[in-house]
């Protein structure tokens, strides 16, 4: 049984602990909100685009921009952008970006014929320490992230995609639903995604008849501004998904954490409180003993 004093420090150690959690809790939901208005105003234009250039390019040779181009042979490795976090203490956050992209490493890629751009502390290390070829790495930029470190990141892959070092560009993170709910994405950045068919049809023109574009200038041109940008949007909306769910899971994990100290400490302050009265009870008869035995 443990003694008095014991008891007394662990209790004192887990109100410290729930300080700490309490504080981390607060400070997380601060910077949630900031976090989720930079989604909320992100999505729109990116989700846009991506429909008006996934039902546009579909219309085009492929040939009408590198970007455009799906390689006839696999002379390059695919590339996966795997986003995670620099910190921990949220909960399955970081494992769970960890788990899809290993599993998409195994459905795609048999043998780890793979390269990687990582981006967050937690992905750089997991993926460090077991050999994997890591073509870039971004860490330390969800501190004062602007839209210049997504151009960087979507530069890479671009530069990478067009030189035939990587096959497709895919990305993993997670995308913010609300507080409660994070979902894992794994979509492809590169070649752009083409709509076929009947989709294309809707996108572009909704129930309408099929149109054809009348370009000015060239579609080249057009293509060789509006695709890079395009990228490097969708990288920034990923960069700040994945920023937004970070911190609503850490306060998921830190409210968690502090109304199970709440717990631990009212179990341990039972507890004492039994140790002390056993403790009493026990002086009481040892008095009592002695007296009889005078």
């Amino acid at each position: 049984m443990p003694s008095l004093i014991d008891l007394r420090r662990r209790i004192r150690a887990v109100k410290s602990t729930q300080q700490i959690t309490k504080a981390m809790k607060m400070i997380a939901a601060s910077r949630l909100k900031r976090a989720q208005d930079r989604v909320i105003a992100a999505r729109p234009f990116a989700q846009r685009m991506l429909k008006v250039l996934n039902g546009l390019v579909s219309r085009v040779d492929q040939d009408a921009h590198p970007l455009l181009r799906i390689p006839a042979e696999r002379t390059g490795r695919p590339l996966l952008i795997v986003i995670t976090a620099d910190r921990g203490l949220c909960g399955s956050f970081n494992s769970n970006i960890i788990k899809a992209a290993g599993q998409f490493i195994l459905n795609e890629t048999p043998g780890r014929n793979i390269s990687l751009g990582l981006v967050g502390r937690k992905g750089r290390d997991f993926f460090r320490r077991r050999g994997f070829d890591i073509r870039y790495e971004a860490v330390g930029i969800f501190q004062k992230m602007t839209f210049a470190d997504a151009i960087d990141i979507a530069d890479a892959a671009i530069e990478d995609f067009t030189s035939g070092a990587a096959s497709s560009v895919h990305l993993v993170y997670n995308e913010f639903k609300s507080v409660m709910t994070q979902r894992i994405v794994v979509e492809r950045l590169l070649p752009i995604p083409r709509l076929e068919g009947e989709a294309a049809r809707q996108e572009g023109e909704g129930a309408g008849p099929t149109v054809d574009y009348l370009y000015e200038p060239a579609p080249e041109e057009i293509f060789r501004d509006l695709l890079p940008r395009h990228v490097q949007s969708q990288v920034y909306r990923a960069l700040l998904e994945s920023n937004a769910s970070f911190f609503a899971a850490q306060m998921t994990a830190m409210d968690a954490a502090t109304r199970n100290s709440t717990e631990m400490i009212e179990n341990l302050t039972l507890y004492m409180n039994k140790v002390r009265q056993a403790a009493i009870t026990r002086e009481i008869i040892e008095v009592v003993s002695g007296a009889a035995a005078t």
